[in-house]
């Protein structure tokens, strides 16, 4: 854990998870979540290995494979405003991902996904989107309890 800045501010904290496939034949993910002062970093990616090695997975994977970031939306507006900061020129699951997590949580979302397209294809790619959203959407609701 790391301090924000020497002013005494609240904790940066970095919490990294392995998240264990609920579905047959869907790899398992790996996310780290940044806590921030009233925003999140947040990078999910497909794990090359089992729980022990969750740390190594989240430092080695690529950070701009499909990063974007999300406000709030702010009243009367209902929508989330977003913008790509990368993306493949076949995915674009990181933005509307972005969008979903700032509406509900409240807060600026930097979202990165490191899925890669292989993994999308094959008919993989919604479910595999699906989970890693759940994932993210559990541990940010369990950061907001705390």
């Amino acid at each position: 854990m790391a301090e924000a800045g020497t002013t005494g501010g609240p904790p940066i904290t970095i919490t990294t998870r392995y998240l264990a496939s609920k579905t047959p034949g869907l790899p398992a993910l790996v996310l780290q979540v940044t806590e921030l002062v009233d925003s999140y970093m947040v990078w999910v990616g497909i794990s090359d290995g089992g729980p022990e090695v969750k740390e190594r997975t989240a430092a080695q994977g690529q950070l701009c494979r499909d990063w974007a970031v999300a406000m709030p939306p702010r009243p009367p507006v209902t929508e989330s405003s977003a913008t790509s900061l990368f993306r493949p020129p076949s995915s674009d699951v990181a933005l509307s991902m972005a969008q979903r997590l700032a509406k509900r949580f409240k807060k600026q979302i930097f979202l990165s996904v490191d899925i890669p397209p292989s993994a999308l294809g094959f008919g993989q790619g919604p479910g595999l989107v699906l989970e890693a959203e759940r994932g993210v959407v559990e541990r940010l609701s369990e950061l907001e309890k705390q």
